[in-house]
């Protein structure tokens, strides 16, 4: 009979040392629990080694969407080449001036297509930076970093340096910036100096746009034209949030700015359009029955307003915490009191709530 397998003495170990080595149950842990069995009876076995950890494997997919864009769109290049090159060697062949005027052309077009790519791309590094500084300012209110304070500080003021308006602002803050210790007031600070007056001027755009929305849409016959005109103004107004808080879309930069946007919207339920809103429509009802536009109308001012409030959060560089954020209320006030005014002038007398408005 063999002799039983020598165990080693128990040890202590930290778990992060490296030559700490886990391993699986093995051939020498099997014989262990064989001989632990006695009479057919299987003895609990104390020496057992534990199991390694099983780590889910993830499988790589294929990028099969990724890998059609970039052939189709190399595909396409390729075309545009080879017919530009054709297109040339017959100007060539006709005349030589032609030919010339043509490369001339071409090379232009080439020129203007690199500035247009450039200037997309710097649009594009340009929101990230927002982005990132958006997420910088709120991890520094939760860990109170002076140091991290310091540097949104100062990326926030060479963000905004074009800015003439903030000038005397900017002045203010950096007088006052090494007297502060925490990073949270560091930052609370940069909001009261740098954003109030954009705020101010975010809320009047998005007002006005929500304004138009509700007018055109009331007056509008056909709902085709209801819908090109909300998207074109949603666009420009979405636009003109990033240009104000210090962004430059291009083309590419608006799509990924309406795309955070929309993923804003839905992940604060704003499509739903929050109960607020539905309990400010409730109480127009009669107003909404009397005029089935003036109803539409406001509420697609309303949802402009709502989407408008989303791009503020989007395209500010700071996130809201020592000023207060806005409403619904203080975007759209003057929808409401217009709803008001109808819904008075529709029962002959002024309403409880356009009273109090006025």
């Amino acid at each position: 009979m063999s002799s039983p397998a020598e165990f080693r003495r128990p040890a202590t170990f930290r778990p992060d040392d490296p030559s700490v080595v886990l391993r699986t149950a093995s051939a020498e842990t099997a014989s262990r629990r064989r001989l632990a069995t006695v009479g057919g009876e299987t003895e609990p076995d104390d020496f057992a080694e534990p199991a390694g950890e099983l780590v889910p494997v993830r499988r790589r997919r294929t990028p099969w969407a990724l890998l059609f864009w970039v052939s189709a769109g190399g595909l396409v290049t390729l075309g545009l080449g080879l017919a530009v090159a054709n297109l040339l060697s017959d100007l060539f062949a006709r005349a030589d001036a032609l030919g010339y005027l043509g490369l001339g052309l071409a090379t232009l077009a080439g020129v203007a297509a690199f500035a247009i790519l450039l200037r997309e791309a710097l649009s594009l590094m340009r929101l990230a930076t927002i982005d990132h500084l958006r997420s910088r300012a709120t991890d520094t209110l939760g860990s109170d970093d002076r140091d991290a304070g310091r540097a949104v500080v100062a990326e926030l003021i060479a963000l905004t340096r074009r800015t003439p308006e903030l000038a005397r602002a900017r002045a203010r803050l950096q007088f006052h910036l090494g007297e502060i210790i925490d990073g949270r007031d560091l930052v609370q600070i940069a909001e009261r100096e740098l954003m109030p007056g954009l705020d101010d001027e975010a809320r009047r755009l998005v007002g006005n746009a929500a304004k138009r929305v509700a007018a055109v849409t009331a007056v509008s016959p056909r709902a085709a034209v209801d819908m090109v005109f909300v998207l074109i103004t949603a666009l420009g107004l979405v636009r003109r949030l990033s240009l104000l808080y210090g962004g430059r879309p291009g083309t590419l930069g608006m799509v990924r700015l309406m795309r955070h946007v929309i993923s804003h919207l839905a992940m604060t339920g704003g499509m739903a359009v929050t109960d607020g809103i539905v309990q400010q429509m409730i109480g127009h009802g009669l107003a909404a029955k009397l005029s089935a536009r003036l109803g539409e109308g406001v509420l697609n001012g309303l949802l402009t307003a709502r989407l408008g409030l989303a791009a503020i959060e989007v395209t500010r560089p700071l996130p809201f915490s020592a000023l207060r954020q806005p409403t619904i209320q203080d975007l759209a006030g003057g929808l409401l009191r217009t709803a008001d005014r109808a819904e008075a002038t529709a029962v002959g007398g002024p309403s409880p709530r356009a009273a109090v408005h006025e």
